[in-house]
């Protein structure tokens, strides 16, 4: 007889997290007791959704994998199984090292998932899920894999060709997260502005954005992950005048010199690059712009690197994330350049320019003292209430903190007077 409680454990990125809840929904439906990310929740069976994107990423998915397969031998588990990216990437050398999970599944493999579990693939429930979140925001993913050859990157290989979902599946998933309390939804993809061009034959995020618009109770409307080339420019009038729409554009760019947004096979030059941001700055000036960046890419030479710097230092990017570069198989960039930057160079690049965006993020957040800003609260955590504003998303971005000693609600909205700024975090009272 099979086990009836199943613990999900999700590894990686936020479409990871969407594709778990997807699973404990049709989980649940067939009769199991499902748990999320539990170290006491005395399931028989785990299933690890993994990440197998860089080498970090990978390292903590076979870690994790490893510490599932101690308890399987100790007797804390029967069945182990692993899914996603890393799976999807390495099958064989996985089945072949540790033979001790009882079998592996790849991405967009969920109907394998619940036939081997026995339970009835219920279409009825594609668009509902399981929030394994607060419960007062969620993911939306929108599209699935990517038709971008930038060199570095792993995931058309992994994930396949971008494939959009339908404008009217979109909107009945939001209602029904709307339905269940959910104030902020936050769109994913592996590209947004890429959306509707293979479903119709246009990019259609404006338009999918207009018509979640028109869920009432939703509050807050993010965009994440817009390509800089082919930037849907609708867009920008659609943000400024709707105020259900995150001012928040991420727009990673990688790098800004010509020489390394070639190599990288990226689809915009330097001159593209600021005509949009510039151009994203001056429409919508009250917008935050946070964007990721890449240090120590194969050819990244002293010169490309001071550019970079210098760029980050006159455009005061008001977000940031730099990765030092991954070289990772089944990329251009692993088969036709030399990983030629040394580990303790492409460390200190990150680390220079964590240190200068550290001081602009400093400065620019000092503008914030003494202004009201409308919060929503995520978690209490030790003695501060956290929350974030419409320029901050989830477990990136910087926090607002509240005292404990003021009576808030997790999941509701207040007006914040900020009271202190820091590199990282407000901080402010109830008003």
């Amino acid at each position: 007889m099979k086990s009836k409680k199943i613990n999900i454990v999700t590894l990686g990125c936020s479409k990871n997290v969407v594709d778990s809840e997807k699973l404990l929904k049709q989980l649940n439906a067939g009769g199991y007791e499902v748990f999320y990310n539990s170290e006491n929740s005395k399931a028989e069976t785990v299933i690890i959704n993994t990440c197998g994107f860089i080498n970090d990423a990978k390292e903590e998915s076979i870690d994790t994998i490893l510490r599932y397969v101690k308890a399987k031998k100790s007797g804390q588990i029967d069945n182990l199984y692993v899914m996603g990216c890393l799976s999807e990437r390495y099958a064989e050398a996985l089945r072949h090292e540790i033979p001790e999970v009882k079998k592996y599944f790849g991405v967009n493999n969920m109907q394998d998932v619940l036939d081997e579990l026995g339970i009835k693939f219920r279409k009825d429930l594609l668009m509902e899920r399981t929030i394994t979140g607060p419960g007062h925001y969620a993911y939306l993913k929108i599209a699935e894999g990517c038709d971008r050859a930038c060199a570095f990157c792993a995931i058309p290989a992994i994930r396949g060709k971008y494939i959009s979902r339908s404008i009217d599946d979109l909107f009945k998933e939001a209602l029904l997260l709307a339905q269940k309390g959910v104030k902020e939804i936050i769109l994913i993809a592996q590209d947004l502005s890429y959306y509707g061009l293979d479903l119709y034959k246009k990019q259609a995020l404006p338009e999918l954005v207009s018509e979640l618009l028109k869920i009432n109770s939703l509050e807050w409307i993010r965009l994440h992950y817009l390509y800089p080339a082919n930037f849907p420019m609708e867009l920008i009038p659609l943000i400024r005048n709707n105020p259900k729409i995150c001012r928040y554009i991420d727009i990673p760019i990688q790098h800004i010199t010509d020489n390394m947004l070639e190599k990288m096979r990226r689809s915009h030059n330097r001159t593209e690059t600021e005509t949009i941001l510039s151009t994203l700055r001056r429409e919508i000036p009250d917008a935050v712009i946070r964007t990721t960046l890449i240090a120590g890419y194969p050819g990244e030479t002293d010169q490309d690197f001071l550019e970079l710097r210098n760029f980050v230092s006159d455009f005061r990017f008001d977000r940031l994330g730099v990765f030092a570069y991954s070289h990772e198989e089944d990329t251009y960039s692993f088969q036709e350049y030399e990983d030629d930057i040394p580990e303790d160079i492409k460390e200190e690049r990150v680390s220079e320019l964590m240190q200068l965006q550290q001081n602009i993020s400093a400065e620019l957040n000092e503008k914030y003292s003494g202004k009201v800003l409308k919060v929503i609260i995520d978690r209490v955590e030790s003695d501060f209430f956290v929350g974030r504003t419409e320029f901050d998303s989830p477990e990136v971005d910087q926090e607002v903190l509240v005292a404990a000693e003021y009576n808030l609600i997790v999941g509701n909205f207040y007006n914040i007077l900020i009271n202190k700024a820091t590199e990282f975090d407000l901080y402010g009272v109830p008003v």
